[in-house]
Formats: C-alpha cells, sequence, structure tokens
C-alpha cells in the first residue's frame, strides 16, 4: 500500500489520554472553551437510554457564535450560483441576527417555539438559525428540494408557529419556487401565525394575509437583542431524517452538549488558523450544513465560503473557481461530488490554481480508495491530509475522523482511522459479541458523548427502540464496519432498509409508500445498487393491478407521484414492473433477496420465501439493468 501522512506538525497525545482515563471530565474541559453566562454543576447526567450534558449550566449558541468573535472579521464569502457574491463580517451578521431576533420576538415567539425555516443556501438562512438560537425558539430547517407533502408531515409534528422561507432560489439555471411549495404545504394548517418572505429570485408570488416579507420586518426592527441564557440541556434544532417507517424522525440536539461536540471536533479535524477560508460544500438542510456550515466554523470565529447552486453549474469546474477565487484553504465535501468530478477528468482542475489548499475532508459516505487517491493527487497535489469523517445525524458531530489538529499518523486510503477521543466504539456481532479485528459486524456506541440526540421529537419510545433496542445500553448505528488488526475503522455502508442517494438519506417505506398511491400499483418494493457517482441510486419493483397496461405514461405519472410527495431526489434510476415480489409466506417482503441479486451475493436461505419465480423473474429485470449500464 502507497504510503500517506497526517498532521501538521501537532502530536497532542495528551489529549487521547486524558480523554481514555475520565471522559466526562475530558469533555467538561472542551465545554470551557465556550462561553458559559452560568457553570453546570452536573456534567453528565446518565439515565440510559436518555443523556443530559452540563446540568444547570447557562449559554446561548448564538452569543457563542457571533458576540465573542471579531466584529470586523470576514464571516461568510457568499455566492449565488447567479454570479451575486456578498461578503459578510461577523458584526453584520451579528446586526442581522439581532433585527431577525426581534422581529420573531414582536411576532409573539419565545422560547421553546418551533421555528420551519425551507430557504436555499443564503446567508439569511444562517441569519434565521442564529436568530432562533439567541430567543430558544427551536429551529427545524428543511432542505429547499424537499416536496410540499414532505415539508407538510414536517411542519405538523413540529407544530411550527412561523414558517421562514423565500420567493425562489436558483439551482442549475432555474428558479425553485419555495413560497409556492410552502403554499401548498401549510394552506390548511391554522396552527401557523406567519409566512416570513425572503426576496431572492424575483419570481412573481401570491400572498396571504398572514404573510410578512423578510425586508420590511427587519428594517423595523431594533439590531440591540440580548442573547437569552438558556440551560445547557436546552433544545437547539429539531432535524428531520429518513427512518425505516413512512415517518421521518425528528432528532433532537440540545445547546451545551452538541456545541461543546461540535466546537471540538471542528478545531481537531481541520486544525482552523485565523487565516484560513474554510469551505464546506453541504447544504444546511442536512446535518453537515448545521454542525460545520452553521455553527462550528463560526463558533471557532472562522472565515468559511457559502455557495448556493449545484457544484457543477453553469460548468464542471464551477469547484474549482470557488477554490481558486477565494483562496480557500480548507475543503470539505461529499464522495458523491468527488464521484462526479473525478468523471470530468483532471483537466479541468489542473486548469486552476489550487495552491491554497492545505486541507482536505470527506463527509456522508465511506469514500472508496480510488476516490480518495485521486482527492489526494490531483486535488490536493499530494500536500494536503484527507479527513475521512464518519458521523451520523443522530451524532450531532465526527466520531470518525483522523485529527490534523491533534495528532500525526499514516493514512489508509478509504479508512476514518480512529475514533474521536471521548468517543467509545465497538464492533460487535449479531449477539452483542465484540468481533475479532477484519471482520464485520455492526457499529456501536457504548458510552454517552455530548453531541448525542436527546430524544426523538414527541416519542421517547421510538427513540428507545430504534437505537437502544438491539444491544443493552450501547446505541445502535445502524452500520456495517471493520476494524484492522491497526484499529483503524472502515465503514460498509447501512444495515438497515434506508437507501443512501447523493449523501441523502431516504426510507423505503417513504417511497414505497407514494409509489403504492398511485391507483394502478398494488405492490411496491426498492433498493438501490451502487453508482459511481451517486454512491447508490433507487431501483423500484412494482406489482401493477390486474387490468392495467404498463407503458412509458404509467411510468411517467409514477416518476410525477414521487417528485411531488418526496423531491427529485428520490426518482427511481429505474422501474420494473413485475407480477409478483419477493415474500414470506407471513407477507413481509424480503428486501435482503432484492439487495442481495443487486450485488451479486449469494442469496441464502429462501426457505420462507412463498414463490421462488419470483426470484427468477427479478433476477431477470436486474441482468437487464445491467446490460443497460455497461
Amino acid at each position: 500500500m502507497d504510503s500517506y501522512f497526517i498532521g501538521l506538525g501537532n502530536n497532542d497525545i495528551k489529549t487521547r489520554k486524558e480523554a481514555s482515563i475520565d471522559y466526562v471530565k475530558f469533555w467538561e474541559s472542551q465545554a470551557q472553551k465556550l462561553h458559559w453566562f452560568e457553570l453546570w454543576t452536573i456534567p453528565l447526567q446518565w439515565n440510559p437510554p436518555f443523556a443530559k450534558w452540563f446540568v444547570g449550566g447557562k449559554l446561548n449558541a448564538s452569543y457563542n457564535a457571533l458576540d465573542v468573535q471579531n466584529p470586523a472579521k470576514t464571516a461568510i464569502f457568499w455566492e449565488g450560483e447567479n454570479q451575486e457574491r456578498r461578503t459578510i463580517t461577523y458584526g453584520e451578521l451579528l446586526d442581522q441576527t439581532q433585527r431577525l431576533a426581534n422581529a420573531l420576538k414582536s411576532l409573539g415567539i419565545k422560547a421553546g417555539d418551533r421555528i420551519t425555516i425551507y430557504l436555499p443556501m443564503v446567508p439569511e438562512l444562517i441569519v434565521s438559525v442564529l436568530a432562533c438560537a439567541r430567543i430558544g425558539a427551536i429551529h427545524t430547517v428543511i432542505f429547499s428540494g424537499f416536496s410540499a407533502q414532505s415539508i407538510k408531515d414536517r411542519v405538523i409534528d413540529s407544530q411550527s408557529k412561523i414558517i421562514i422561507t423565500a420567493d425562489g432560489g436558483y439551482r442549475r439555471g432555474n428558479i425553485v419556487k419555495l413560497k409556492d411549495m410552502i403554499d401548498s404545504a401549510v394552506c390548511d394548517l391554522s396552527f401557523v401565525q406567519n409566512v416570513i418572505v425572503l426576496k431572492r429570485a424575483g419570481n412573481p408570488i401570491s400572498t396571504q394575509s398572514r404573510d410578512l416579507f423578510w425586508d420590511e420586518i427587519m428594517q423595523s426592527a431594533s439590531n440591540t437583542c440580548p442573547a437569552e441564557p438558556l440551560d445547557g440541556t436546552h433544545p437547539l434544532y429539531i432535524l428531520y431524517t429518513s427512518g425505516t417507517t413512512g415517518k421521518p424522525k425528528g432528532v433532537l440536539h440540545d445547546t451545551g452538549g452538541y456545541l461543546t461536540h461540535i466546537s471540538a471536533t471542528f478545531r481537531w479535524a481541520f486544525d482552523v488558523k485565523d487565516s484560513d477560508v474554510y469551505f464546506c460544500s453541504a447544504d444546511i438542510g442536512w446535518v453537515t450544513g448545521h454542525s460545520y456550515v452553521a455553527y462550528g466554523p463560526l463558533i471557532c470565529g472562522a472565515t468559511q465560503v457559502m455557495y448556493e447552486g449545484a457544484p457543477d453549474y453553469p460548468s464542471p469546474a464551477r469547484m474549482w473557481d470557488l477554490v481558486q477565487r477565494y483562496k480557500i484553504t480548507i475543503l470539505y465535501t461529499t464522495p458523491t461530488a468527488l464521484r462526479m468530478f473525478m468523471k470530468f477528468g483532471d483537466a479541468i482542475p489542473n486548469s486552476h490554481d489550487l495552491s491554497s489548499l492545505r486541507l482536505l475532508g470527506s463527509v456522508g459516505e465511506p469514500i472508496n480508495p480510488e476516490v480518495w487517491k485521486w482527492y489526494y493527487t490531483t486535488i490536493g497535489k499530494s500536500k494536503c491530509p484527507i479527513i475521512d469523517t464518519w458521523w451520523q445525524t443522530e451524532t450531532g458531530g465526527m466520531m470518525i475522523s483522523p485529527l490534523p489538529g491533534l495528532e500525526t499518523i499514516p493514512l489508509k486510503p478509504g479508512s476514518g482511522a480512529f475514533a474521536i477521543p471521548g468517543v467509545d466504539l465497538g464492533i460487535v456481532d449479531e449477539s452483542g459479541n465484540p468481533v475479532t479485528p477484519d471482520t464485520k459486524g455492526y457499529l456501536i456506541i457504548r458510552k454517552p458523548w455530548p453531541g448525542i440526540l436527546t430524544t426523538l421529537w414527541g416519542d421517547d419510545e421510538k427513540y428507545k427502540t430504534v437505537y437502544w433496542s438491539k444491544y443493552p445500553n450501547s446505541y445502535y448505528t445502524g452500520d456495517y464496519a471493520v476494524q484492522d488488526k491497526d484499529g483503524y475503522f472502515w465503514l460498509l455502508g447501512r444495515a438497515d432498509d434506508v437507501l443512501k442517494v447523493a449523501g441523502h438519506r431516504i426510507g423505503t417505506a417513504e417511497i414505497e409508500s407514494s409509489l403504492v398511491s398511485n391507483h394502478s400499483i398494488s405492490e411496491a418494493a426498492v433498493c438501490g445498487i451502487p453508482d459511481d457517482i451517486k454512491g447508490e441510486v433507487i431501483i423500484a419493483f412494482l406489482v401493477p393491478k390486474d387490468g392495467v397496461s404498463v407503458n412509458d405514461s404509467l411510468k411517467a405519472a409514477i416518476i410525477e407521484t414521487i417528485r411531488k410527495d418526496i423531491g427529485a431526489i428520490a426518482t427511481p434510476q429505474a422501474i420494473y414492473f413485475v407480477s409478483k415480489l419477493p415474500k414470506t409466506r407471513s407477507g413481509k417482503i424480503m428486501r435482503r433477496l432484492l439487495k442481495a441479486i443487486a450485488s451479486n451475493e449469494k442469496i441464502g436461505d429462501v426457505s420462507t420465501l412463498e414463490d421462488g419465480a419470483a426470484v427468477s423473474e427479478i433476477q431477470i429485470a436486474f441482468d437487464d439493468l445491467k446490460k443497460q449500464i455497461h
């Protein structure tokens, strides 16, 4: 294997030693790097499976992100897909945040109220998040690619009183009509008191009596709004993530523990300096954008680039244009994006000045060694360490990553190396027994960590069942992993029925529910197959009702339904109509057979299968698909 090394001159073995001796005391030392109005009395209250960190302490996320920073320093270099550009200082960000916080208070919003944010990647999205945090309102950001029905489900679950949106946003040269989507989603929801509309794209919109315009409420609001001292355990945000049932899960994160985790991991992983220009390509609608765009960089006083549109629009050079123009030093992006850029070839990045880069990061899914090496050699010019990170919406922040801010270690392409200090990971078999090195098993977390989700919004029982019922007192990640003889972790993907398309998690049940909502379809099953660009693409198998004509118009109608119910990201790559699905005699669809056939793996025991002919029919369909691909 080729030799790769990481490290920027640091080798702080003391940190790991302290964490191994007393992990609670260790996390207290990290929490003390934040600004607290009052220190905690109990560092960790652990009542399995519920953890409360820094009980009795008082702080504010917005204060830590803005008030304690240098007001003259650039916080954000923003660029829109339409080439519009803005530079925003920490002082200007604080001014705007305080104005919006006062506007929200004037609308009757108080600590604990929920606010839904459905905006494109514009600075006002960060302002909205920090304004909520400033007054203790709980924000719930929805990715601006989700459909009206997906928005409605989330707004109903959170009972949000205010929606913050825009007239539209730019995506691949088109205007995404965000306000129209919100109107459709909340038209019959009387508990939604107001919809605040940012004028971004200038597209025509309809207005209702509860609508307010961003510029008008900001103009009339005071720019002085002291940050509310909030309990360390106060809920900061709800972020909905797909599960194995049709209903999305509302992951709830607190303030003190979450901020401790993400600020520490941001420092350790990116070794951020005052002169750095950091760019994370994630949308704030996903957890990476929460932790390492909206909060982590600002709490650490970093300067970052924020970009609105698609990374390859209007040309595949757009990402490298950004690096060159803003002299980006730290780039944190996804394997999906890297596979796409790699497909375009080396000539495009080689025609740009990427010499400012000193550190590269990967997030969202496992990165295969071939892409890792391309990232290292073509983009990093064989001089930039790669931070290959593993974590989840539920963990809040990084759990596995090389840490150049702490230590110099050899790198292994495709491995995230070790657990971060203060986190106790293990790999076990089905019975919960530790596996030997180089043996595939389930990744678990054996002790609470500060970034831990506190529960699922409104559903403590589901929280227990989903994450803590498989193994006693251990958090079940739902991921397969291997730990090699050197202790390096290698992530192998999801062990449950959640697909990961272009870094986005989508529940199979959510997709299947939409598919069978078409009156011509009686049954549906979906699975993912590997894809060089997106990681996974969705394949759908549908059983039409008797007498239904299978044709292109039916396929088109089904795709339209998926786009309407969930969003374009859930559009199947291929749809196959079959006479039956592989099911057990009790009627349960055997999705493991779909996965096995798709991956050319051994099918295994099919003694509980209702009809073996279903497997043959599915196999023929997959063989046909592979011929089309190759």
